[in-house]
């Protein structure tokens, strides 16, 4: 009975442990979103999961150009948020996407709810495309969609907004790194345009 104790109270010990050294939250959506068996020819075979935790085929986006960006509120790129939805607006009605992924891997810059984060993002800069479920884009619990990423532009996502963009076949064709100036972002969607 006594070892039997101990065994219970060294398990309740580690758990508490174990719990205090997490530094992030769970994932909305990265065990939910799917991709086809077969390795992924294009993006349209990815189904991601939306803030409502509702499914979503990326094929509903075939044909356009697309910019897939993990991103945070509380970022010192977070400001990035007014060009980007400059970017939506001016070229979205020639077929053009971003497709917004919050992300708490770095540093804990994206706390709180889907709705949290939308509704600083409606506030604050005016956001009209579409934002998904927070995911993770590194380590074992890394998005299958962004795997497929960065299988198309190798390397691990540095920190929040590393954009890709999405030609209107499916294909990545170009990585940024958060620091690359949006002028250049914005050029590069206007040549796949």
């Amino acid at each position: 009975m006594k070892g039997l104790r101990f065994l219970l109270l060294s398990m309740v010990v580690v758990t508490l442990i174990w719990s205090c050294g997490k530094t992030e939250e769970a994932p909305i959506v990265s065990q939910n979103d799917t991709v086809a068996e077969e390795p992924a020819d294009d993006i349209y075979q990815f189904k991601v999961v939306d803030g409502q935790g509702d499914s979503v085929s990326l094929s509903i986006y075939r044909g356009q150009v697309l910019l897939v960006v993990n991103t945070a509120t509380q970022c010192g790129y977070t400001p990035q948020y007014t060009d980007l939805q400059r970017i939506y607006e001016l070229y979205h009605d020639e077929g053009f996407e971003i497709l917004d992924f919050p992300c708490n891997q770095f540093g804990g810059q994206a706390p709180g709810s889907y709705d949290d984060i939308h509704d600083f993002c409606t506030d604050h800069y005016g956001i009209t495309f579409t934002q998904f479920g927070k995911i993770y884009v590194n380590g074992v619990l890394t998005a299958p969609l962004y795997k497929w990423l960065k299988t198309k532009k190798p390397g691990d996502i540095q920190w929040n907004f590393t954009k890709f963009l999405i030609d209107r076949e499916g294909n990545v064709v170009r990585r940024f790194e958060p620091d690359d100036r949006m002028a250049l972002v914005e050029s590069s969607v206007r040549n796949q345009l």
